[in-house]
């Protein structure tokens, strides 16, 4: 366990401060994540979130903890609208409009889940626990809650009484709402107009079993009626299942605080009488151009038009790597908005970071050069990290460092013992700790750089030769795109980065 690990604080959503961060069991930590809802590809603000936890969890192991990360997939129960009654369940709606099984939907959208994360080079979570696989845990964690006397059954379906939990329950530290910062009161008189909301005694009482109408497609049999299990639910079982009745972080996007987190809450407490995480982590939502994401409104971007370029909202494709960084570029509790000089102003401090990177891997030491004092700058990247993740600020220090690299390389250079404690610092904190998929650009790759460039321009010197003007312009213009310039002239073309 590194010593940097006593100075780690969190933000902690449900006490609404900093706090310094302890486990539960001394060197462990159970981390539980809101996974995706698999019936559609993936966006850009889940990965954004996904991106944040990622750095936490790489962070976590980094300071010596020894971590177990629990994501979950969706694959039932999550309603229409984010409903949890009276809606349709959303993956059942896409295999019912696309004539296909349910676990043909889960399954493609999982696959392309993982795809993605992958691509962003997100690791994988210790386990990855689905709703469709937990059934019998939730049901035991139903009836829990009903011999507590915290829910209640209506015609086959059952629901969690806020108002009796409100009331009677004795969690200290926590009352219903306080998470989401909603007052009781005003839930207790909130109306909507759904099927079913007569059946329940409050308004802000939520459903944890559904009977099943006879056409719904994903549905098992219970005590109560054949039905299917709240949206809520899952995660209350399977955190508890692999992280126990109290566990040290919990997290999501902040679009989940209410009503997902605050019902688990809720349900953990109403099954076992305990809060279950020590630490609620949510991060904030990506924005484009100053605006919510919205497929409706024509303002939004996949991750695939993100590196392709394919979308009327940039001007030009960047890597995932690249994307990556921007995102680690604002903290993870700040929204993030997705513009084009945000994307050209990350692609150049990526860029800045990529040739310190490069450069050091090349460096010949100079063991007559002074001092180069590292530990400064190491003592900045933990403060940084340590002070709520704060990745942002790690980059900025990161700068600083290439920066004094750059003095160095220009001028006495660094001594063979010092560049090996830069290298690996470089390396703990862009590679272990980001989680950046860096590449060394060494002499020889420069030269098949080399050679490519000039098969292109061989290429485009024919098509002007056999006067085919249009291919001859798209290939200066997608080399333009590549920030690469051409500059024709009678002794041939030269080529050069801008």
């Amino acid at each position: 366990m590194k010593p940097e690990h006593k100075d780690l604080h969190v933000y902690n959503t449900l006490t609404a401060q900093k706090e310094p961060f302890s486990t539960i069991i001394p060197g462990y930590v159970g981390m539980y994540v809101c996974g995706p809802t698999v019936y559609s590809d993936v966006h850009l603000g889940n990965c954004r979130t996904f991106i944040s936890f990622d750095v936490i969890y790489r962070y976590l192991k980094h300071l010596g903890y020894k971590v177990r990360y629990v994501r979950n997939i969706t694959d039932v129960g999550h309603l229409e609208g984010d409903a949890d009654i009276g809606a349709e369940d959303k993956i059942s709606k896409k295999a019912r409009l696309e004539k296909i099984e349910p676990m043909e939907v889960t399954q493609r959208y999982t696959l392309g889940f993982h795809d993605m994360m992958q691509i962003f080079n997100i690791a994988p979570p210790d386990i990855e626990p689905r709703a469709t696989g937990h059934i019998i845990e939730q049901i035991d964690m139903v009836q829990k809650i009903l011999d507590n006397g915290f829910a209640y059954v209506v015609n086959g379906s059952v629901y969690f009484d806020t108002q009796k939990f409100a009331n009677e329950s004795n969690i200290e530290g926590y009352n219903y709402g306080k998470l989401s910062g909603r007052i009781l009161e005003d839930l207790f008189t909130e109306t909507r107009d759904l099927k079913n909301q007569g059946e329940k005694r409050n308004a802000s009482d939520f459903a944890i079993w559904i009977k099943a109408a006879p056409e719904h497609i994903m549905k098992w049999k219970s005590p109560w009626s054949i039905g299917f299990p709240g949206w809520h639910l899952e995660c209350s079982a399977m955190s508890t299942k692999y992280l126990g009745e109290t566990f040290d972080i919990h997290g999501g996007g902040g679009d989940l605080k209410f009503p997902h987190h605050e019902n688990e809450i809720a349900q953990n407490a109403g099954s076992c009488g305990k809060q279950p995480a020590k630490y609620w982590l949510h991060g904030n939502m990506l924005l484009l151009n100053g605006k919510k994401m919205s497929k409706s409104d024509g303002n939004s971007i996949t991750p695939q038009e993100l590196f392709a370029g394919g979308s009327e909202h940039i001007s030009k494709g960047y890597s995932p790597m690249m994307a990556r960084f921007l995102m680690l570029l604002s903290h993870y509790t700040n929204p993030l908005d997705l513009t084009n000089k945000a994307l050209s102003d990350a692609e150049k401090g990526y860029d800045k970071l990529t040739e310190m990177y490069n450069k050091l891997q090349e460096l010949v030491p100079n063991n007559d050069a002074p001092e180069f004092d590292y530990a400064a700058f190491k003592k900045k990247f933990y403060s940084a990290m340590n002070d709520n993740f704060n990745s942002p600020l790690l980059i900025s220090h990161l700068y600083g460092l290439s920066t004094e690299v750059n003095k160095r390389i220009s001028g006495e250079g660094i001594s063979a013992h010092d560049l090996e404690q830069v290298k690996s610092l470089v390396e703990e904190f862009m590679i272990d700790v980001l989680g950046l998929r860096l590449e060394t650009q060494t002499t020889s790759n420069q030269g098949v750089e080399n050679e490519l460039m000039e098969l292109i321009l061989e290429l485009r010197a024919q098509a002007k030769s056999n006067k085919d003007f249009g291919t001859a312009d798209l290939i200066r213009n997608k080399l333009s795109d590549l920030n690469i310039t051409l500059k024709d002239s009678r002794e041939g073309t030269e080529w050069s980065y801008e």
